[in-house]
């Protein structure tokens, strides 16, 4: 373990790195990589003579920022902001807690819902008798115009 980055192996490896080797270092594909750098959220990376991409241990640490933020379910938007406040070091914790709290906010409602649609799914799985006739109360539901789950379950 690298003491200064945390990560196995970081100060033994040559920096910069290709980007297949920033990929396996930040566990984002190097399609996604590519994704990142053109929406800003990694500085422009140099090349090499021959156009090929060099990444340097900060440019991975971003990456490896970025993928945390995204296993977190942060959107781009989000994580657009959150790179921009952990490279700033007059930032203010209020603007990290701000973006967070929102997040959280935004997940308690889709686990609402989530649940929601688990209840509506049980009764439904309840009243499918599942056998060989044909009658279906979850295609008959299925079939019915939309309405939220939240309503329907309550």
């Amino acid at each position: 373990m690298d003491a200064d980055t945390g990560q196995p192996g970081d100060a033994l490896i040559r920096w910069p790195v290709s980007i297949g080797r920033a990929a396996t270092l930040s566990g984002i594909s190097p399609k996604m990589l590519r994704h990142y750098e053109t929406l800003g959220l990694l500085a422009p990376v140099p090349r090499t003579d021959s156009n090929y991409r060099q990444y340097s241990l900060a440019d991975v640490h971003t990456l490896r920022f970025i993928r945390r933020a995204r296993d977190m379910g942060f959107g781009l938007d989000a994580i657009t902001e959150l790179v921009s406040l952990w490279h700033n070091r007059r930032r203010s914790s209020a603007s990290v807690k701000r973006i967070a709290q929102k997040h959280l906010d935004e997940l308690a409602q889709r686990i609402e819902a989530l649940q929601a649609m688990q209840r509506t799914m049980g009764q439904l799985l309840h009243l499918c008798p599942g056998d060989e006739r044909p009658d279906c109360p979850i295609l008959d539901d299925l079939g019915q115009p939309a309405c939220t789950f939240a309503a329907k379950s309550r």
